[in-house]
């Protein structure tokens, strides 16, 4: 069977847009989790900072990074929309080439330093070393090819939508034109049935009489 080729990229993949929002709200619900008290992974992931557990870091590095991550969510919703258009549509794609970049380098660079031949802090044990090899940095890089592939399908999809015109979430316009006929040329045909008297034109002339 062939496509119809208005029909391909009338919809945007929403595989990669859902996993990013899925990926932002399961992190969000983490934070949320240390940030009421909660200690589960805490320790590997902050160090330290989880047995003391200052003022500055509950309120950023746990409720703010929770409460960014919801946002990152809500973008990553609005990314499998088709409906978005314009300069709101442009931003939420931004917004989501600026997460994949910072989820990537995070995951990366963190997993290059641990495994590199960089003096790493003392105060990073053994654990949480293992931990954030194992778990954090490919949860972070996940995270960020995800945000990634669901802006370029964005992007791909506005690209192909604007070319052919049509309106979201629809096929392109099809418009069909008449076949042009042209006039008759020449002088008009002789008029059907009975035959004119001189009386004037539509006037029937009498009939002749019977032999």
């Amino acid at each position: 069977m062939r496509h119809r080729p208005e029909a391909a990229g009338a919809v945007p993949s929403q595989l990669w847009g859902h996993l990013a929002c899925w990926w932002s709200v399961t992190f969000a619900g983490l934070h949320v989790y240390w940030a009421v008290g909660g200690d589960v992974g805490l320790s590997v992931s902050a160090g330290p900072l989880a047995a003391e557990r200052p003022l500055w870091f509950v309120l950023a590095g746990l409720w703010g990074v929770g409460a960014l991550c919801l946002v990152a969510a809500l973008s990553a919703w609005l990314l499998t929309r088709s409906g978005l258009l314009g300069a709101a549509a442009s931003a939420v794609r931004w917004l989501g080439w600026g997460v994949s970049a910072l989820l990537l380098v995070r995951g990366i660079g963190v997993e290059v330093l641990l495994t590199g031949t960089a003096q790493v802090d003392d105060s990073v044990s053994a654990g949480q070393r293992i931990w954030t090899l194992a778990l954090w940095n490919p949860w972070f890089v996940v995270g960020g090819l995800a945000f990634g592939l669901a802006a370029l399908r964005s992007h791909r999809h506005a690209t192909t939508r604007q070319r052919l015109g049509g309106a979201p979430g629809t096929h392109a316009p099809v418009t069909l034109r008449a076949r042009e006929v042209p006039p008759p040329q020449g002088p008009p045909p002789p008029p059907c049935g009975r035959p004119f008297g001189p009386e004037g034109r539509g006037t029937p002339r009498a009939p002749d009489a019977a032999p």
